[in-house]
């Protein structure tokens, strides 16, 4: 989990350059602009993109920091296919609440503490995997390794 919430500061920088790119593309003149969808399915392509890259060569950079890599159930790298069904599955985090709450139209303060919620729920859910591994590793056919460094020269 520590390397997930460090993983959500970098990402931090990815979605500050691609809703840079996607405002200069797309001519956006203010926040309260109606392309908010586009925006938003935008950044679903952009992260699909950074997770897969990073995910088919073993670690992202958060991942390469707490010592973690992902691999298939064999323990080979992740294919590009592999890193995008992983990618899509680990959607499994957040999709569930949002589309529940999506009706609702709760303020953004309940919102939030329901999606948190949730993702305790979904990291508490791995204990039950026989191989205390994420449901959405299940789901993909891949897992988490211990990644101890090299060795220096």
């Amino acid at each position: 989990m520590a390397a997930w919430l460090y993983e959500g500061m970098l990402l931090f920088a990815v979605v500050f350059v691609a809703g840079w790119l996607f405002s200069t593309l797309a001519q956006v003149r203010s926040g309260m602009d109606s392309r908010r969808p586009l925006l938003q399915a935008f950044l679903f392509v952009v992260f699909g993109i950074y997770f897969a890259a990073f995910w088919s060569r073993g670690q992202t950079l958060a991942m390469k920091t707490w010592h973690i890599r992902v691999v298939d159930t064999a323990g080979r790298p992740l294919s590009q296919g592999r890193a995008v069904l992983r990618y899509i599955c680990c959607w499994l985090w957040f999709l569930p609440p949002l589309a529940a709450l999506a009706p609702l139209n709760l303020p953004g303060a309940q919102d939030a503490v329901i999606v948190a919620g949730w993702v305790a729920v979904w990291a508490i859910l791995s204990r039950f995997h026989p191989q205390r591994q994420f449901w959405h590793d299940a789901l993909a056919g891949t897992r988490l390794v211990a990644a101890p460094p090299l060795p220096k020269r």
